[in-house]
Parts: structure tokens; C-alpha cells; sequence
């Protein structure tokens, strides 16, 4: 495992970590502990030191069974969470400071911890990114001794752009990955600038990238890749990236072709963006021990070459930047 800084955290991170969106089983299955805690251990196992959960997951079983494992374990793991979801309806009015700290106070008690390594904000509205009483909270929440660190999880870069004018905002997690490739202009460059930790989510464009899907593939009624494909429940950008799912095929098949000896592309996937120095950690999900493990071989493949990766820029090109590139 290689471990870059995340930012101005300092922390010292793993830099293929644990998303846990569906650590207790695939999307739609219910939660099952055994399975979670099986999954958890076994990246600990095999060197990662991060992991991303949010109270959401599993109505909080996820957090639960990652306090779980973590208060087992002697490493030094960190721990990061997300709030702002539960607000139902999830509109800006809905944000307010006391019914934010409710949730940070809830989340310490599920996962059994003293204090929040992280604490991000979960995909708020836009309209929020505007209110500087939101980020004032986390203030007095550091200062309280619940949380070490606030970060945020958008949506789209220009909320990623308007978060890190707070100097309290320490990380952002985006969409990042090969069919999604905007963050790497003009907000990488700004982070930078910030020393702001950047934690790349849905890496494999929600399986796409794996390669392992066809026209034939069919997905569970409760799984967002059947039922969101145009965002009927939530932001279309997080179910395959935003892309048409055929299109998307396509521009895999080209994939394929480039790397002909290759069965599983998820370890291809990350190395491109690994590539990318300005990224602290990637944080690829996982509902079974093979999905961890498959994320981990990264490390068995030889580096990408530059003629690689510029072929494979030249696949986003042709196949998906005019549809997605401005839309997030």
C-alpha cells in the first residue's frame, strides 16, 4: 500500500481506501454485520487506514460497523462520516446549525468513538455553500473535541470551488474518474493552492469501469442503476457518472481493446486516477471481499505509460466529454 497526505489534515491516508455505501451487502440486500465486518478487516488487513462512511448508509448500520471494527483494531485507523442526507425534505431551509450538530453527536454515539477524524458535509444544496453560519458550527464542534477535521462532499465543482473559500474546510470528496474528468482542471489546481485533501468517489463510474457489464447485465428494482439512470431518486451524476448507459458500453468496449489482457479494468481505473498527484485517496466501494481485493491489485499492475493514459483521454474524447464534461 502507498500512503499520500490528505491535505491539510495532515493525516497520513491510504491512498485506495474503503467507501462503505454497501459494505453490509449489495445495494438493496440489507445490512448484514458478518459481511461488513469481514470487508472492514480485510482492507485494514491489507493496509488501508481510511474509510468513508456516512449516517445514512444503512441507516446508520454502516457507521456502526465501522466504529466496530475500528475500536478492534490497535492501528491507527481514520475515520471519516458525512451528514446533512437525513434532512428529509433535503432542501437549504433544512440546514440549520443545531439540527447539523444533532447528527455529529449521533454519529459519535453509533460508532462508539470519542471524536470525528472527518466530518463532511453530505451533498448539501448549493444554496448552502453560502451560508457561513453552516461552517461556523464545525468550529465550535472542533473546539468541543467531537471532531477533528470538516470536509465536504459535492456534487459539482462549483460547489467544490465556493466549499474551500472556508479555511475550516479541510477535504473535499467528487466524482472522479476516467468518464469524469472536469475536477482535474480548474478546482485541482485551486486545492492545491488551499492544501486541500481531495478524496475521489465512485472511482469506477458505479461498475462501469470494471468492465464487467453488457447490454445483457440486470440490476436489483432497489439498486440505484436500475431506478436512477436519470435521477429520479437523486443526482443523475451518481449513477454511472452521469452517463447513458449504452454510450457508456461503448466507450468500455474501446477500453477493453487497450487493454486486451486485462479481464477486470477496475485495477486499470485506478491507476489513472492515481496518476493524478493532486488526488489523496480514492475511496472505491465494496459488497463482498473480492471487491476489496480487486480494488488492492492495483499494486500487481504494471504503471500506467503516458501513451496509455493518453489513449485512454482519447476514449473519454470521442465517447463522453461532450455529453458530461459540463454538466458537473
Amino acid at each position: 500500500m502507498n500512503y499520500r497526505k490528505l491535505g491539510k489534515t495532515n493525516f497520513n491516508i491510504s491512498e485506495i481506501s474503503l467507501g462503505t455505501w454497501q459494505v453490509g451487502g449489495k445495494w438493496g440486500s440489507g445490512f448484514n454485520d458478518k459481511t461488513a465486518d469481514e470487508l472492514i478487516n480485510t482492507a485494514i488487513d491489507n493496509g488501508v487506514n481510511f474509510i468513508d462512511t456516512a449516517d445514512v448508509y444503512e441507516n446508520g448500520l454502516s457507521e456502526t460497523a465501522v466504529g466496530r471494527v475500528v475500536r478492534s483494531r490497535s492501528e491507527r485507523i481514520y475515520v471519516a462520516t458525512k451528514c446533512g442526507r437525513q434532512i428529509n425534505p433535503h432542501v437549504n431551509e433544512g440546514y440549520q446549525p443545531k439540527v447539523l450538530q444533532k447528527f455529529v453527536e449521533d454519529s459519535l454515539k453509533r460508532t462508539g468513538l470519542e471524536t470525528l477524524d472527518l466530518i463532511q458535509l453530505h451533498c448539501p444544496p448549493t444554496e448552502v455553500y453560502y451560508r457561513p453560519e453552516i461552517f461556523e458550527l464545525f468550529d465550535r464542534l472542533k473546539d468541543q473535541g467531537k471532531i477533528l477535521n470538516l470536509g465536504v462532499s459535492v456534487e459539482k465543482v462549483e460547489e467544490a470551488l465556493k466549499a474551500i473559500e472556508y479555511s475550516n474546510v479541510t477535504t473535499v470528496q467528487i466524482i472522479f474518474n476516467l468518464f469524469r474528468q472536469r475536477p482535474s482542471q480548474l478546482f485541482f489546481s485551486e486545492a492545491r493552492k488551499k492544501d486541500i485533501g481531495i478524496i475521489a468517489r465512485v472511482p469506477l463510474a458505479s461498475g462501469l469501469l470494471t468492465g464487467k457489464f453488457d447490454t445483457k447485465t440486470t440490476f436489483d428494482v432497489q439498486d440505484h442503476r436500475n431506478f436512477n439512470r436519470n435521477g429520479e431518486a437523486f443526482d443523475k451524476g451518481e449513477t454511472f457518472s452521469g452517463i447513458d448507459y449504452e454510450l457508456g458500453l461503448k466507450a468500455v468496449e474501446e477500453l477493453k481493446a487497450l487493454f486486451p489482457e486485462t479481464e477486470n479494468l477496475a485495477p486499470i481505473a485506478l491507476q489513472w486516477i492515481l496518476s493524478f498527484n493532486d488526488v489523496s485517496c480514492i475511496i472505491p466501494g465494496a459488497s463482498k471481499e473480492s471487491h476489496v481485493l480487486s480494488n488492492l491489485s492495483v499494486y500487481d499492475f504494471p504503471q500506467l505509460t503516458p501513451e496509455k493514459i493518453a489513449a485512454m483521454n482519447e476514449i473519454y474524447e470521442k465517447y463522453i466529454k461532450t455529453s458530461v464534461h459540463h454538466l458537473w
